[in-house]
């Protein structure tokens, strides 16, 4: 695993300590009110999402669109145990992204020996599967609905889980286990050819996605307090993938800021009514005419960013002309 305290880790660790305290003020000020606290804290949710999606389509190269079908099982299964076991928030979202994992494994072993198209049409029908389940279960409320669960999840909550899937994520892609599934991405022949076991790489991406999926849907069932089948149909695993997309594929940092602008940007122009429904996609075309491999391709936002604008340094070793 990459070194967490170097130089690149404590700038993070610093910006991210600013980001929370401004926040956070705002929010205690009431500055920012409980409405747009509200979409801030599915932000960071659908950042957990992102971010663990694009570990198996962006890095590993697997198209998958069942994330949704994760994301219900976290919800209802952290849900459920809440309510009817009375065990505690942290203990119940835990519990139940280690059943989404158990799930994910179960769905991966046979079929991430798919490729291409065939594994996303997999992972399809089996997010569709779980929301018919779900539907016709009347101890967790069938199409009804779930209700009466315990508002929980909190802006702050919700902002640590955010960071930690980031981290957790982060190190995985920079350790020899992400090298190993960067290369199952660019050329799974070629990899299995140097010895790498590709169905392992890919069948670990696979797990570890769907256990922050469960962790997302077991704090947003806890934020809403209410859920339903409809809310995690194919719709909802085409809106995580279009935040990958959008932001680029194999970038976490273009994954964090498209989830950002998608999330607000539906409710930025909720005045303008049914337009709202053009403009939103209509940008969307616009970006894959003009920015077909997303905002930052598959690079990370660094400060070389902004060293590119300062005046180049005078060589210490070469001499002034």
């Amino acid at each position: 695993m990459k070194n967490f305290f170097d130089k690149k880790s404590i700038y993070f660790i610093i910006g991210t300590l600013i980001t929370y305290g401004i926040l956070f003020g705002l929010i205690s000020a009431g500055i920012i009110n409980s409405y747009y606290t509200g979409i801030i804290t599915l932000a960071l949710i659908n950042i957990v999402l992102a971010v663990s999606l694009n570990l198996i389509v962006g890095f590993t190269g697997q198209l998958c669109l069942g994330h949704a079908g994760f994301m219900s099982i976290g919800a209802y299964v952290s849900a459920i145990i809440t309510q009817k076991a009375g065990l505690p928030f942290i203990v119940s979202i835990f519990i139940a992204a280690i059943i989404a994992c158990i799930f994910a494994a179960l769905i991966g072993y046979p079929t991430l020996k798919l490729t291409g198209d065939y594994f996303a049409i997999t992972t399809l029908a089996f997010c569709e599967i779980i929301r018919i389940i779900i539907m016709n279960i009347d101890a967790v409320g069938g199409a009804r609905g779930l209700t009466g669960i315990p508002k929980k999840t909190t802006f702050t909550l919700a902002f640590v889980f955010m960071i930690v899937t980031i981290v957790v994520i982060y190190n995985i892609i920079h350790s020899s286990q992400g090298r190993a599934m960067l290369s199952v991405r660019e050329n799974e022949i070629a990899a299995q050819s140097m010895g790498i076991n590709a169905f392992k790489y890919k069948m670990m991406a696979f797990v570890i996605g769907a256990f922050f999926a469960g962790l997302a849907g077991g704090l947003y069932s806890h934020y809403m307090g209410y859920i339903q089948p409809v809310s995690f149909d194919f719709n909802k695993s085409i809106d995580y993938l279009t935040f990958v997309v959008f932001g680029g594929m194999g970038s976490l940092s273009g994954s964090i800021i498209a989830t950002i602008v998608l999330t607000f940007l539906p409710e930025l122009l909720r005045s303008m009514q049914d337009f709202r429904m053009i403009i939103y996609p209509l940008a969307l075309i616009i970006l894959m005419i003009f920015r077909p491999q997303g905002l930052l391709g598959d690079k990370e936002l660094s400060l070389k960013i902004f060293e590119n604008l300062l005046p180049n340094k005078k060589s210490k070793t070469g001499s002034e002309d």
